[in-house]
């Protein structure tokens, strides 16, 4: 298995409640081999707390943030009250990612006669965490393999389990288009500059909606963010570059991203 080595201070980890004392909670760090950290009373809720056991329990699962870390003493000190609810959320969907592509890497492994470690740790060096990897493998296919240094039966290992467990979702980005010109013809502007607002980008599908004079919104829904922010953006300079080149103004507004659909 890939040793993480130190978790890093402000960093969300994946914590077993090991024991509870009066004055704090000991854990183990899911992610890091196992090693130990403590979470003082004061750092399990916000305000007074009288039985920490209404807290936390042995056994239980938490997310804290790192607060400190002394590798010298071996002493790591967190947070429990630090994160919030989507905080934890995420992490643990994280958690449960890398725990489901570490058992794949494990049957390719045995499919092609290799360590799991060795696949762990080309992924590692690429990625720095597994689950990312699949999803990459699944779009990028066999070239991204061959790149990344994998050996025909590895590839061939991962690739089948690339596309028998892991499913793209789609993310949403939009935001609005600001197009305004003052020309006579300028509603026939305005429509070539939409129309160059929707180019044809592989796996993205591009939404204009009129808003109300001059605003017009553009969603893209896309498998990643990166893909998604490309393609918002050349849509975008596309329509502003037609206002531009008669005179006209074009701006355009980012909204926050919508997140992950299925």
């Amino acid at each position: 298995m890939h040793d993480r080595g130190w978790p890093e201070e402000g960093e969300l980890v994946v914590c077993t409640v090991k024991d509870v004392k009066d004055f704090a909670a000991f854990v183990t760090l899911d992610e890091y081999s196992g090693r130990e950290g403590l979470i003082h009373i004061s750092e399990v809720a916000k305000g007074w707390i009288k039985h920490i056991r209404d807290f936390v329990r042995e056994g239980q699962k938490v997310v804290c943030k790192v607060l400190n870390v002394n590798p010298e003493r071996g002493h790591i000190d967190l947070s429990l009250k630090d994160v919030n609810e989507h905080q934890r959320r995420e992490k643990i969907q994280e958690w449960k990612n890398e725990v489901k592509a570490r058992k794949w890497i494990g049957f390719a492994a045995e499919s092609a006669g290799v360590s799991p470690a060795e696949i762990e740790e080309k992924i590692y060096q690429r990625y720095g965490i597994l689950y990312p990897a699949f999803e990459e493998i699944l779009l990028e296919g066999d070239p991204l393999l061959k790149e990344m240094g994998f050996e025909n039966a590895v590839r061939k290992a991962l690739l089948d389990i690339a596309s028998e467990n892991v499913k793209i979702s789609k993310v949403e980005i939009a935001g609005h288009l600001i197009l305004t010109t003052s020309e006579d013809d300028g509603i026939n502007t305005i429509r070539r500059a939409l129309r160059s607002a929707q180019p044809k980008v592989e796996d993205v599908e591009i939404e204009l909606k009129y808003i109300g004079a001059p605003k017009y919104r553009i969603k893209i829904t896309a498998p990643n963010y990166k893909l998604a922010e490309d393609a918002i953006e050349k849509a975008a300079n596309a329509a502003i570059g037609v206002m531009e080149r008669v005179g006209g103004t074009g701006k355009f507004i980012r909204k926050q991203k919508s997140g992950k659909s299925a």
